[in-house]
């Protein structure tokens, strides 16, 4: 398989984490059903071992969600960090790198390639074939976190251990994908692509806003010049994106880890229980003094709680 890595502007990251995971982001080109072209799946690897670590991140997010965690995961297991359809620094646009216009209508643009939660898992199981091809630990957060659920509801046999990081997909999200019909999806995506507006939700993710630094929001910025990032994310948006999955969670028997930081200001914290609770085999370990992100803010502590969880669970 051939994979070649992306040349990304490093000038303003400063953090050494962050400077050494987007050096080392490759592409694959993947056959989908999705397309007829291939589409080039953005992921970073690191580390030996038998059993894969594979790391979700979260909504408008991309690998880079995971530059203080990977490397810890991987002293001790191979760890793969791969960006979802739609997001990150996967293709938009099949193998076809060149941009397409930022007005071109959405209908056409959504037309080469589907961009909802059921494209996802679709993408995400032809990567999973071509990359790994063996039962993996699936690791998401927040949004990441209700694409493994989907993703190990549907292919079972592809998961054998489960770790939700402040997971979305307990309770339903907002039904505002309707109403993002142009203009206003592309008023909506250009509010999000404000620094200052991301830089906000930065410091709303952490509990401690040192956190909030410049690298830390060009880490969430770096991407958003990827082409069709703004039409993919109305696309997705307006598809429905993850709803709940509370209903379908008893079904889920694969032995799972939630991890939820106690001063989580996103999501809240009352669905970590209820998490708890729904998913049959599954243990809570909270994050104390951590906010939304404890994979940023807490990278050693929940690295070491997934090292626990892998070491003692069946």
């Amino acid at each position: 398989m051939a994979t070649r890595f992306l040349s990304l502007p490093l000038d303003q990251l400063t953090e050494p984490t962050s400077i050494a995971l987007a050096q080392q982001i490759e592409c694959a080109d993947i056959l989908t059903p999705l397309s007829q072209e291939p589409i080039a799946t953005a992921f970073v690897r690191q580390g030996e071992g038998d059993i894969p670590l594979v790391l979700l991140h979260g909504f408008d997010s991309s690998v880079l969600e995971f530059r203080r965690l990977l490397p810890l995961l991987a002293s001790h297991y191979p760890t793969w960090a791969i960006d979802l359809l739609g997001f990150g620094f996967t293709a938009r646009c099949g193998n076809n790198q060149s941009a397409k216009p930022l007005a071109k209508p959405l209908a056409k643009q959504s037309a080469q390639i589907p961009f909802s939660a059921a494209a996802i898992k679709t993408h995400l199981y032809a990567t999973w074939s071509v990359l790994i091809g063996q039962p993996m630990v699936l690791v998401g957060a927040s949004m990441g976190g209700a694409a493994a659920i989907d993703f190990a509801l549907t292919y079972p046999e592809t998961v054998q251990r489960l770790v939700l990081i402040d997971s979305a997909g307990f309770s339903a999200g907002p039904a505002i994908g309707k109403y993002l019909i142009p203009p206003l999806g592309y008023l909506a995506t250009a509010y999000l692509r404000n620094l200052k507006v991301r830089q906000s939700i930065t410091l709303k993710a952490y509990h401690d806003p040192t956190y909030a630094s410049a690298d830390a929001l060009r880490c969430t910025a770096m991407h958003l010049d990827q082409p069709g990032w703004q039409q993919a994310l109305i696309a997705f948006t307006r598809s429905g994106g993850y709803g709940s999955f509370q209903a379908k969670l008893a079904h889920l028997q694969t032995p799972t880890l939630i991890l939820w930081g106690e001063q989580d200001q996103i999501l809240g914290t009352a669905d970590a229980e209820k998490f708890q609770q729904a998913i049959p085999q599954s243990q809570l370990v909270w994050m104390p003094a951590c906010g939304h992100v404890p994979h940023l803010e807490k990278p050693q502590e929940t690295a070491q709680a997934i090292f626990n969880f892998l070491e003692t669970s069946p």
